[in-house]
């Protein structure tokens, strides 16, 4: 009986030891969630996708074997306008020709830019805006009386507005409305995203706003507009951010679609996966590869984000964490 109680005791002892290292250490909340990131094996699977996509639109483009425009298959002759010959996969072409004689491989490499670069200007506008009009609508409702209440219903009913279309539906009208471009849908994608931000980091405000240091603060006599940007607001990004991350893949998938329509670049010459999947359409039947290479990449591209963020997601929510 003495032995069994002189281990036990042991065994809480030792506890109490390893918590009070834990609490000297201490540990912020990203720190944490980077530590619970790192035994997910789905957000490693994303980093990697991730990191491996990003390295071959930044890096890629200047190893490519051939240029994205060079109709080498018509100069060889291998690739006739009009016969519907279209040759395969190669030694020198890995990913064979398309219908005017490029290569697809490297058409791949530069449209992986492309798409990196309008997926993430697209967040990056629908991030600003959208924190912009929840950070001023969460200020309002959460610190700023009757009138702030006022402001908050105002914002909030033209965000509503914007949540009752189908989000495709209004990035084509507002591409249809600018005009076919590259920067239309960095636009168009940017403006459907908003709403999702205002929404989320207006909650998240809130819900700060009713925390125990925010009554601290201001019992204390501090101003409400300090509290709330200096307080509320970092406190409140967290899940921001996360979103920002899987926002990233629908934004990819939807600048495809708007490309895919007719509502990208004009110039067809420039390589983007959307693109490259509406040239292939005619040509199913003969080399339905063509269509298969660039419908992958984003599939895996947008995979990788969407990964990744819900393991952020899962890792910084405390009611998730396992």
């Amino acid at each position: 009986m003495t032995i069994t109680s002189g281990k036990k005791k042991e065994r809480i002892d030792r506890l109490s030891e390893l918590a009070a290292r834990d609490d000297e250490r201490g540990v912020s909340l990203w720190q944490e969630a980077f530590r619970r990131l790192r035994r997910n094996p789905a957000a490693i699977i994303g980093a990697v996708i991730l990191v491996l996509f990003v390295l071959v639109a930044v890096v890629g483009p200047f190893f490519v074997p051939y240029g994205p425009t060079d109709a080498i298959g018509i100069r060889e002759g291998v690739v006739k306008s009009g016969q519907g010959l279209i040759p395969g996969s190669s030694g020198d072409h890995w990913f064979g020709y398309d219908h005017q004689g490029r290569d697809v491989f490297s058409r791949m490499i530069v449209g992986a830019r492309q798409t990196l670069l309008v997926g993430v200007v697209s967040t990056l506008i629908g991030l600003a805006v959208g924190a912009l009009i929840g950070g001023v609508a969460g200020a309002a409702a959460g610190l700023g009386g009757r009138w702030g209440r006022a402001i908050d219903t105002a914002l909030m009913r033209v965000i509503d507005m914007m949540l009752a279309l189908p989000s495709l539906l209004l990035a084509v009208s507002i591409a249809a409305l600018l005009g076919a471009s590259l920067t239309t849908v960095m636009i168009a994608v940017g403006v459907v995203s908003v709403p999702v931000f205002a929404r989320l980091l207006r909650g998240s405000m809130i819900s700060q706003a009713n925390s125990d240091y925010v009554l601290a603060a201001t019992s204390l006599g501090v101003k409400k507009s300090k509290i709330a940007l200096t307080h509320v607001v970092p406190n409140s990004l967290a899940p921001v951010i996360v979103q920002a991350t899987l926002t990233l893949a629908t934004a990819i998938i939807e600048a495809a679609a708007l490309s895919f329509l007719g509502l990208g670049n004009p110039d067809t010459a420039v390589p983007e996966w959307g693109v490259m999947l509406a040239d292939a359409q005619p040509y199913l039947g003969i080399r339905p590869a063509l269509a298969v290479y660039p419908a992958v990449a984003i599939i895996i591209t947008a995979l990788g984000f969407t990964l990744l963020g819900e393991a952020m997601r899962e890792a910084l929510d405390p009611k998730l964490r396992k």
